[in-house]
């Protein structure tokens, strides 16, 4: 997470760590750890160049190529939201496709900004991790 605070004008703001159990994965994947960071980007950054710094940074934690869909990785990140912004372009679909129905997101995103309602949607996260029903599955780590 220090790493990403080279992209920020702002301190981060950072969620807890949450372990979760592999969704839509190869059988025997490992749980993953999750977490939020929010910051306001650097003025020189736009979403898709800042999605490019976060997949040099994947590299350099060792993220390969994938091989199977889902696979396991050592750091998988991604732009859930850039403010208001909606787009789809081959590289980069805002707010994240799927945000909105994974507990896995929604519930450190639920941590920093539970009255958050991401682009698209009408409810807030709070509202979202509500509608989503118990995290099964997903556990804050202490």
């Amino acid at each position: 997470m220090g790493r990403l605070a080279a992209f920020s004008v702002t301190p981060l703001h950072r969620s807890s760590l949450w372990r979760s159990t592999p969704v839509d994965c190869p059988l025997g994947s490992p749980d993953f750890i999750n977490a939020v960071v929010a910051f306001e980007p650097m003025t020189s950054l736009k979403p898709e160049s800042l999605l490019a710094e976060l997949q040099e940074l994947e590299r350099e934690f060792g993220r390969q190529l994938k091989t199977v869909l889902n696979e396991a990785r050592p750091l998988d990140l991604d732009i859930i939201a850039w403010g208001d912004e909606v787009r789809s372009t081959p590289t980069l679909v805002l707010p994240h496709p799927r945000a909105h129905l994974r507990h896995f997101v929604l519930c450190p995103l639920g941590e920093l900004a539970p009255d958050l309602v991401l682009p698209g949607q009408t409810c807030t996260v709070a509202q979202l991790l509500v509608a989503l029903g118990p995290a099964t599955g997903v556990k804050r780590m202490a």
